[in-house]
């Protein structure tokens, strides 16, 4: 049996669960998010816990087990706290701009990279700092990874768009003179 997925979902008070057929919502203030969840395993809300069970022990039912109670788990954190990633834009000359729903990187190539930034995703741009912020995680995470992925860190300049908490293992590089 799945450790995770047995283990039941507690529901904050102010969080509203709604389980019609396959669809689940979340609720929280203004923050509100959707799931359809595959038909091997069944979702239920008991008083303040979301029970996930499966429907038989076949390989599939099995994963989507586990994989079902933590999207929920995610859901209910994300209405109720939110998700944050931040990332550096570390080059000289190198910037971020917001305009509009649009990033605008400026990451030493000719042109301006462009991300566009989902509905229910906000972003905030401080100097050389990009805070993405959303009840999301996917979308969060996604949206972060897209903005890291135009000019990923290197290891010999340390130059790139980096998140806060990674660490770059920096390489020496060639060395000259001595034969």
């Amino acid at each position: 049996m799945s450790r995770i997925g047995k283990k039941p979902v507690a529901v904050p008070g102010s969080v509203k669960v709604n389980v019609v057929d396959r669809l689940i919502t979340v609720e929280n203030g203004g923050e509100k998010l959707t799931f359809e969840h595959r038909p091997e395993v069944s979702v239920r809300v008991e008083a303040d816990q979301v029970v996930v069970e499966r429907q038989d022990d076949s390989r599939v039912a099995k994963a989507m087990h586990g994989l079902t109670r933590s999207l929920i788990s995610n859901m209910i954190t994300g209405v109720t706290e939110g998700y944050v990633k931040e990332l550096d834009v570390v080059g000289v000359g190198w910037t971020a701009q917001l305009k509009g729903i649009e990033v605008h990187l400026n990451l030493g190539y000719a042109d301006t990279r462009i991300v566009k930034v989902p509905a229910g995703v906000k972003v905030e741009i401080n100097g050389q700092r990009i805070k993405v912020t959303g009840a999301n995680k996917q979308q969060v995470g996604q949206c972060a990874a897209e903005m890291r992925a135009h000019r990923k860190p290197e290891p010999y300049n340390g130059k790139g768009v980096k998140y806060v908490d990674e660490v770059i293992v920096r390489k020496q590089g060639k060395a000259f003179g001595s034969a």
